[in-house]
This record gives C-alpha cells, sequence and structure tokens, in this order.
C-alpha cells in the first residue's frame, strides 16, 4: 500500500520540453510551449513511471502526487502510466495541447481499472476579489456527495454549495467564490447540512484574491480498505502576481 500525500517525484524531464532564451530584455520564447503536470489519485496502484509518446517523463509518481507545471512543445501526444521501474502498462490516455495551455494528465481509480483523463486547465487569474475553484472527484467510495465551501467562522447556514450528488469522476468546472478563508465539507448526497453530520470536513485554507485552485477528493487509506474515508489534495492553477 502506497503512503498518501507523496512530497513529489524523482525525477521531471518531460520530453519536447520547449526551448527560452534569456537575456538583457529578460525572457521570450522561440517556440510555441504548452504546460503539462501530472496527478496520481489511484489509492491502490502502484508507484508508476508516465511515459510520453514512449518517452519517459516522471519517474516514480506516488498517490497524492501533484507535481509541478512542465513545459512541453504543443501538439498531439500518447501518455502511458507503467508500473515504476518496470515496462508493464497500465493505462494510456491520448490529447492534443494547444500553445499556451495549462493542462492536467490525472490518474485514477484503482490498480485493477486504472484510468487516465486529461483537464483542461485554467491559466488566468480569478477576477479581482474572487478565488476559482474546480473539485474533480476521484474518491472511489461507491456513494455521492454533496460538496460545499463554509467560510471561516460561519455556521452551516453560510455554506456556498459546490456540486451536488458528486460522484467518481465528478468535474464542477471553475467556480468564482468571494476569496477568503474556506474549509471544504461534505455530506451525502441529499442530506440537509442543517441536521447531517459530514462525512468530510476538510482543514481551513486561504485563497487569495485570483487564485485558481483544483480540489481533488481522493481516497483516505484507513486499516479497513473496504470503507476508505476522504481527503483533498490542492493543484495551484493560477498564484496571483
Amino acid at each position: 500500500m502506497r503512503p498518501a500525500l507523496h512530497p513529489g517525484v524523482l525525477a521531471l524531464s518531460l520530453a519536447g520540453a520547449a526551448a527560452v532564451l534569456t537575456g538583457c530584455q529578460g525572457m521570450s520564447r522561440v517556440q510555441p510551449i504548452s504546460q503539462v503536470r501530472v496527478i496520481d489519485a489511484s489509492p491502490d496502484a502502484p508507484a508508476i513511471d508516465i511515459r510520453q509518446n514512449a518517452d519517459t517523463g516522471l519517474y516514480n509518481v506516488a498517490f497524492g502526487t501533484v507535481s509541478s507545471y512542465i513545459p512541453v512543445a504543443p501538439g498531439a501526444y500518447t501518455h502511458a502510466a507503467y508500473t515504476a521501474g518496470t515496462g508493464q502498462r497500465l493505462a494510456t490516455v491520448r490529447g492534443s495541447f494547444t500553445d499556451g495551455g495549462q493542462y492536467t494528465v490525472l490518474t485514477g481509480n484503482t490498480a485493477a481499472a486504472l484510468q487516465m483523463s486529461i483537464l483542461r486547465d485554467r491559466s488566468t487569474p480569478a477576477p479581482a476579489g474572487q478565488i476559482a475553484l474546480r473539485i474533480v472527484t476521484q474518491t472511489t467510495r461507491p456513494a455521492a456527495f454533496d460538496l460545499y465551501l463554509l467560510p471561516a467562522g460561519s455556521s452551516m447556514t453560510a455554506l456556498v454549495p459546490l456540486a451536488s450528488h458528486a460522484t467518481y469522476g465528478a468535474n464542477t468546472g471553475y467556480i468564482n467564490a468571494p476569496s477568503g478563508r474556506y474549509s471544504l465539507v461534505a455530506f451525502s448526497a441529499g442530506s440537509s447540512p442543517l441536521s447531517s453530520r459530514p462525512i468530510y470536513n476538510g482543514a481551513q485554507a486561504t485563497y487569495p484574491s485570483g487564485a485558481v485552485r483544483t480540489l481533488v477528493l481522493i481516497d483516505h487509506l484507513t486499516p479497513d480498505p473496504a470503507t476508505p474515508s476522504l481527503q483533498v489534495i490542492t493543484a495551484n492553477d493560477v498564484d496571483p502576481s
């Protein structure tokens, strides 16, 4: 069983990295550039290597990892996940990256049914005084959830709804909310927040004006694999300047 929230990956070298030229006038691109990162949300698959068009790009990616964005040349790519250090291919996904685009290659589901998908990420800040949050559900629990933001210091009556009946694979898209400090709260789908106990009440986090974040719901591994609980990993899409 792999540890959650692995601090990083052992190598970052996606093929096709675009060149940049630095000088007294600053930095200017000499090739078009896309930005790609990897998130591993599969709770029981082994550590994986990610290959892009047969070239190894990320080594030993573990559950809960969010890699940094890596520049690649725009174009069509096939990404494949392999058991780390072997030639055992577990899943593939194909997608095209555009100049200036920002993308996430997401690996999820259980090892027996490993899936890969490509998400187009937002690359521009949220409006002034706002944040933009996207919730991606990758927990393998069969239950559905209603998801909310709870402002710091507020009661459940102040909940900001994000998604209803979210199950594996749900993607809310980017939702704007006032900047501030929030926690993510999940209830069983259809239950009343005023009379029900949340099944997940996350730690508070500060979201500054202009910030764009992707919050990925994943399994929190427990001694009993049949009853995993929830946890959330946060990926920074855009940081305010």
